[in-house]
């Protein structure tokens, strides 16, 4: 028997037919968000309230000069010190180091991590917990690159990117066909991080992931199929960063390519 088998009952579409009692727990990493910040926890609360899901928020900040941090607690003592929760860092020290010290303080069996800066819309949170409940999945990832869920969910609309000029949509896509070409991992946004995973299945997959940068999202997926773990896609719509600059640059890119070539020599 699955030990994460889901004791909330579905009808035949996948709505819920008793109350929801699991908990989700958000990993919200946070480099310079101190505009994006507040816009990003009211959607999340209002998604959560509306949907009488249990939630809280990790907001996992890397010393931003910007004030972030005091955003964050202004926002704490809005919704609450058990909502809102400001787990800071020293400073820069990595996106993978970022959710692992988040997870210290999750209390949910659910996490979703997402980014702050509102490329990640929260209406698609509900989506993909329909779907992990209807199917009992591990993961549930979001897409730019499917017009369908898979398996299917009949509310999803197709993905897509909006805000991107012409050669960043062609390094994303180059980036996934390049993975998908090489690792085959039976997903098509290996490069997204817009998730929601089993708190013990993220616990044991990112113990065992070694990659930096672009490419940890993508060593993530490669190491839970190699494990057996279940895993959905929901399409959404990725939008480009409000406030800041985007961080992507030529270095990401090559190292995003030697991270393709060493998972490829390892899994």
């Amino acid at each position: 028997m699955n030990p994460f088998a889901s004791t909330v009952s579905l009808n035949m579409q996948g709505q819920y037919n008793t109350p929801n009692t699991h908990k989700y727990s958000v990993i919200l990493p946070t480099y310079n968000e101190r505009k994006n910040l507040p816009i990003i926890i009211w959607l999340l609360a209002k998604v959560f309230e509306e949907h009488q899901l249990a939630w809280e928020v990790i907001v996992v900040d890397d010393a931003s000069p910007d004030g972030t941090q005091e955003v964050a607690i202004e926002l704490a003592r809005v919704y609450g010190e058990d909502k809102i929760l400001l787990k800071p860092r020293a400073g820069k020290l990595g996106l993978g180091t970022a959710y692992i010290h988040g997870l210290d303080f999750c209390t949910g069996d659910f996490v979703i991590i997402m980014d702050a800066d509102f490329s990640h819309h929260p209406k698609f949170i509900p989506q993909f917990i329909r779907l992990q409940q209807a199917h009992n999945l591990d993961i549930v990832t979001g897409t730019r690159y499917r017009s369908t869920s898979t398996p299917y969910l009949a509310e999803a609309q197709p993905g897509g990117v909006h805000g991107w000029d012409l050669k960043r949509k062609l390094v994303s896509r180059g980036a996934n066909f390049l993975a998908a070409t090489v690792l085959n991992p039976g997903v098509s946004d290996l490069t997204g991080s817009f998730r929601l995973y089993r708190l013990p299945v993220l616990r044991h997959i990112i113990t065992l992931t070694q990659s930096k940068g672009y490419v940890f999202q993508m060593e993530m997926m490669v190491r839970a199929r190699a494990l057996g773990y279940t895993v959905g896609e929901v399409p959404i719509t990725f939008v480009d960063r409000i406030f800041g600059e985007s961080k992507l640059g030529a270095d990401e890119v090559v190292g995003y390519a030697k991270g393709v070539w060493q998972l490829f020599k390892s899994v």
